[in-house]
């Protein structure tokens, strides 16, 4: 199949090299061209604007900063809208009140669109493993079945556009406030003599402990053993647009998201304090040493 990837960051490039793995022809565009060198050198065909994926592919997946950026690779001179011959899944992370407007867009456009923000970091999407929440029109998702099933090991089909955002705010909410509890939890034993990679093996262990203990719990080891982080996975400012994404549509359905702010908050003191950029597994480091 011929597949286009708009954006090639961690997450993009991660997404192409499984896609190029299993023979697909894959094409590549990025606001700053050098960021798909690597993908170009393994065999990705590389184009100038968005519209050369829509106009070539025949499916065309964006993985964006935020909203901003969609709306700017969609929408903008030489966008995927411009010429919207593919079929196009949107996998970021944004409002589900975008996604809804996006969608409402591309139907002015003569467009077919689809949102599949995902669950997983730059290694379940390397392996396919992702998990995906799609929202769309039906004729649409079983198009795009085959490939979404070439990127996750599980998805589903929650109705119309939106709803994904909203069940990708939904699993992502408790992830973002156990790094708050993590960093509170490491507080109680911060005076032990406990090797970091013991205590997080521990705490994995534990019947409180998250299956991302499990996945970081070696970057997270390292972070408590002040050894430099090779790879950032997800970093704070990509954390934190997120977390208030889900404050914000909590708000707006009319539910207080106590816990939820206060990670808002603390990520936003990281954050002035120069850690945007810094891994996750930096957060409840900072938090210690606060």
């Amino acid at each position: 199949m011929k597949v286009g990837i708009a954006g090639v960051g961690k997450m993009g490039q991660a997404v192409a090299q499984r896609l190029m793995g299993l023979g697909h022809e894959v094409s590549v565009w990025n606001r700053n061209p050098a960021r798909a060198d690597a993908l170009v050198a393994a065999g990705a065909r590389r184009v100038d604007r968005p519209v050369d994926l829509a106009a070539s592919c025949e499916v065309v997946i964006s993985l964006l900063t935020d909203a901003p950026a969609i709306e700017a690779v969609y929408c903008g001179p030489g966008g995927l809208f411009e010429k919207p011959s593919a079929l196009l899944i949107e996998m970021s992370t944004v409002a589900p009140e975008f996604q809804a407007q996006m969608a409402e867009r591309a139907q002015r456009a003569g467009a077919r669109y689809l949102e599949c923000p995902v669950g997983g970091s730059i290694g379940p999407a390397k392996e396919g493993k992702l998990i995906g929440f799609v929202g769309g029109e039906r004729a649409d998702v079983d198009q795009a079945r085959p490939l979404i099933e070439q990127m996750c090991r599980k998805w589903v089909a929650v109705g119309a556009h939106g709803n994904g955002a909203r069940m990708k705010l939904a699993v992502n909410l408790p992830l973002m406030v156990y790094w708050q509890t993590l960093g509170e939890a490491l507080s109680l034993v911060q005076s032990l003599d406990i090797d970091p990679k013991v205590l997080v093996d521990v705490l994995s262990e534990s019947s409180g402990g998250p299956n991302m203990l499990k996945v970081r719990g070696g970057m997270i080891a390292d972070a408590l053993a002040g050894t430099p982080q090779s790879t950032v996975t997800v970093d704070l400012a990509t954390m934190r647009k997120d977390v208030r994404t889900m404050v914000e549509q909590g708000t707006q359905n009319g539910y207080a998201m106590p816990l939820t702010q206060i990670t808002l908050d603390h990520l936003n003191q990281a954050i002035d304090q120069g850690l945007a950029g810094s891994d996750c597994s930096q957060f409840p480091v900072w938090w210690l040493k606060r």
